[in-house]
């Protein structure tokens, strides 16, 4: 059987995650008229009123007809199930045009046969059914279900439901028999191994172009003004000069990476524009992640998780637009507020934004903090522009992301 609903995983306790139901009594059980349940008692009071009122034998007829319908239907929902449940997910997390299976294990657990019913088990929006035969005491029905990952999603898989009527759907009794599971569809992403996903990388710092008075990379000497540190006078240097000169050295800081990402629709001119964001997002995070660097990642106003990659891939399996009105200068505040102490500022956007606003957003990137935009476009050929401290980068397709990374740490 195959879902054709867009899928949502949860964490996994074991090799595989599985739900059991407890053996003999369910989590929820709902009975209640269906809606045209509810038009056939109505019709069966009615005819039995007004034919019984006015001597009207036929509506008497119908009415004791729609009364042994509406009795045998409620008879058909009574009783007690015995079933046992297992939903097991072959895997919680598959990248997008990977196909999701997981089986449906259904038990009688019960010492008598039970009736035929029909098992429910919703997939995100839609839902997925089938047939249960009649089972004997220990009889075992498996189901296998696959569920097309066309889409990034959080898809939830479940609770499983088995469900019990009459042909004529006048009555309708369910039965809960598992909690839901949750399925992460990954966004597509491409190996940056090789690649330096920041530019100042290194184990203790490396030197920037800011001056300090007191670091480990010499700079140059100055002349000596008061309230400077004695221990940086270069006294050689200053017995041939005569006059005190102190050394002056060149900041070095640990690689801090700001990864944001653009998530208000105005930014995109559609989804396929958006989801190579996503893709371009989640591929320099896992790499930065997998470098040990130390790395903010931001979508919106927001940051999202981003201890492991799996955690990274997990929250991005969600990330939606927000209808709100462009602003090119939004990522930039965000990086502002949430990352201020950053080294690099990687900024992926969508193409609507100009060129010239997103250099004009930049005024709000901390000072000493270099900022990179990369504008996705799909089927846009690779253009960089550098400025100082600042890169405008166009992407049109994320099998290119690497040479773009290349080209961007070789200025």
């Amino acid at each position: 059987m195959t879902v054709t609903d867009d899928a949502r995983p949860d964490r996994r306790t074991a090799a595989r995650h599985r739900v059991r139901a407890v053996r003999t009594a369910v989590s929820a059980r709902t009975g209640a008229l269906s809606g045209y349940g509810w038009v056939v008692l109505g019709s069966t009071l009615a005819a039995l009123v007004v034919g019984r009122r006015y001597g009207w034998e036929e509506l008497v007829v119908a009415g004791c007809v729609l009364t042994v319908a509406f009795v045998v239907a409620v008879l058909m929902t009574v009783g007690r199930s015995s079933y046992a449940v297992d939903l097991d997910l072959a895997d919680e997390r598959v990248t997008v045009g990977q196909r999701a299976v997981g089986t449906l294990v259904v038990r009688n657990d019960g010492r008598r046969r039970l009736l035929p019913a029909q098992i429910e088990l919703p997939v995100g929006a839609g839902s997925a059914s089938f047939a249960l035969p009649s089972m004997g005491p220990g009889a075992v029905h498996e189901e296998i279900f696959a569920i097309p990952t066309a889409r990034r999603a959080v898809v939830e898989v479940g609770p499983v439901r088995s469900v019990r009527g009459d042909p004529l759907g006048i009555a309708r009794r369910e039965m809960r028999w598992t909690d839901p599971v949750e399925l992460y569809v990954h966004p597509s992403t491409v190996s940056l191994a090789g690649t330096r996903a920041g530019v100042l990388r290194d184990l203790e710092g490396q030197a920037t172009r800011t001056v300090s008075d007191n670091d480990m990379s010499f700079h140059a000497l100055r002349e000596y003004v008061p309230g400077d540190d004695r221990r940086n006078i270069h006294w050689r240097t200053s017995a041939r000069t005569g006059t005190l000169m102190v050394r002056q050295f060149e900041d070095t800081r640990r690689t801090h990476t700001a990864l944001a990402l653009a998530t208000e629709r105005p930014d995109y001119a559609d989804d396929d524009e958006f989801e190579l964001a996503v893709s371009t997002f989640a591929s320099i995070g896992v790499q930065v992640i997998r470098d040990a660097l130390e790395i903010t990642a931001i979508t919106g106003a927001s940051t999202v998780r981003s201890r492991t990659p799996r955690v990274l891939l997990d929250d991005c399996a969600g990330v939606a637009l927000a209808p709100k009105a462009p602003d090119a200068r939004a990522l930039a505040h965000s990086v502002a507020r949430l990352a201020p102490t950053a080294t690099l500022a990687l900024m992926v956007t969508g193409s609507v934004p100009s060129h010239s606003e997103l250099r004009a957003s930049a005024v709000h990137i901390p000072a000493g903090t270099r900022a990179v935009f990369v504008a996705c476009e799909p089927g846009a050929e690779i253009a960089l522009r550098t400025q100082g401290t600042l890169s405008v980068a166009t992407l049109g397709d994320i099998t290119e992301l690497p040479r773009l990374l290349r080209r961007l740490v070789a200025q």
